[in-house]
């Protein structure tokens, strides 16, 4: 019986540090551990039905960022994107007055209106890509106005995205096939971009009503 007992403690212990690992991001009515990148305030961002929101028209524009940094993790949460709309989740931001937006430093997660969006030129700019680097393997994201759901690890370089169920994106920085990635793309010349393993992450405001929800992450 004390054996049994020892294991059913074990398995306790581990299932409570599991989730213990988890963290919400977001509380599903105020805008508490973000603010606009550079700024004190989150003006532009408000909580509408449940979701953190992007207000194009208001004032204080700015990508949103968490207030804490991450390095290794998995991120979960669901977004919705308004026809033609643009916008990304950017990772390993670091935040510095020299920098005037996040995409300098940080890695792109691309979200987009797909079928009319204007920047739906190229494979490697569709939702879900590695934006202008690595094009998702296949198209699964949901028209305008539904809800996709993210899963974005990264571990120690390795960068994996997963868009409504389906791994799309796999990959690791620093790589033969990163250093093409990224030789072809417009951040080549760009030398703090990706540079910062511990960093923000960022919801961007690209000009368009855009929506995230249920926003988790476990640090790994």
């Amino acid at each position: 019986m004390k054996k049994i007992l020892l294991s059913l403690m074990a398995v306790s212990a581990l299932n409570f540090a599991s989730s213990a690992q988890t963290k919400s991001l977001f509380d599903g009515k105020t805008t508490a551990g973000w603010h606009t990148y550079l700024k004190t305030d989150t003006k532009a961002w408000k909580v509408v039905d449940g979701a953190l929101q992007l207000d194009p028209k208001a004032e204080d524009q700015g990508d949103l960022v968490t207030n804490d940094e991450y390095e290794n993790y998995e991120l979960t949460l669901e977004w919705n994107i308004t026809k033609e709309g643009n916008s990304g989740i950017i990772f390993g931001v670091h935040e510095d007055p020299k920098f005037e937006a996040t995409y300098q430093t940080g890695i792109e997660m691309q979200v987009l209106d797909n079928k009319d969006a204007s920047d739906n030129k190229k494979a490697n700019h569709l939702a879900g890509s590695l934006y202008d680097m690595k094009a998702p393997s296949a198209d699964v994201a949901k028209p305008a106005g539904e809800w996709n759901k993210v899963k974005l690890r990264k571990k120690d370089g390795h960068l994996t995205f997963w868009l409504n169920g389906t791994k799309i994106v796999d990959v690791q920085m620093g790589s033969e096939e990163w250093k093409t990635l990224l030789a072809n793309s417009k951040f080549k010349s760009w030398a703090d971009f990706a540079a910062y393993p511990k960093g923000h992450i960022a919801l961007q405001d690209h000009g368009h009503v855009v929506s995230f929800r249920k926003i988790s992450i476990k640090q790994l």
